[in-house]
């Protein structure tokens, strides 16, 4: 199977990198799914969006990501996130709570964001 360098990175810290199969990311111009191979592009990643990655291991890795950039070059994919959280680190109770409560759009916001990770990681 073909397979690409590829990181995500968020301004706090290096989350991961590897090699994956396929990158999947929302950006400004809608979903893309992005192969080994590639022809190269430069995307902005939407607020409160969801990056999926699925390893060379066959492991799917899912973050909530709050804006940033996705480059795509003939030798490495590079996510470039304003800050990122992985599905598994979410705490959907605490999620749950502050999309409820609604106090602050922006928390509101990412917490939706952190939901639809979840249940992207839950899915085949």
């Amino acid at each position: 199977m073909a397979e690409i360098a590829a990181q995500l990175v968020s301004v706090e810290r290096a989350l991961w990198t590897g090699t994956a199969t396929s990158i999947t990311a929302q950006t400004t111009e809608g979903e893309i799914g992005v192969l080994p191979g590639h022809e190269p592009l430069l995307g902005q990643l939407v607020e409160n969006g969801v990056v999926t990655i699925r390893t060379t291991d066959g492991e799917k890795l899912v973050a909530a990501v709050q804006g940033g950039f996705l480059s795509v070059s003939p030798q490495k994919i590079t996510i470039l996130a304003d800050s990122a959280t992985w599905a598994h680190d979410v705490d959907v109770a605490d999620a749950e709570a502050r999309v409820s409560r609604g106090e602050n759009e922006h928390e509101k916001a990412t917490a939706e964001s952190e939901l639809r990770a979840v249940k992207r990681l839950q899915e085949k």
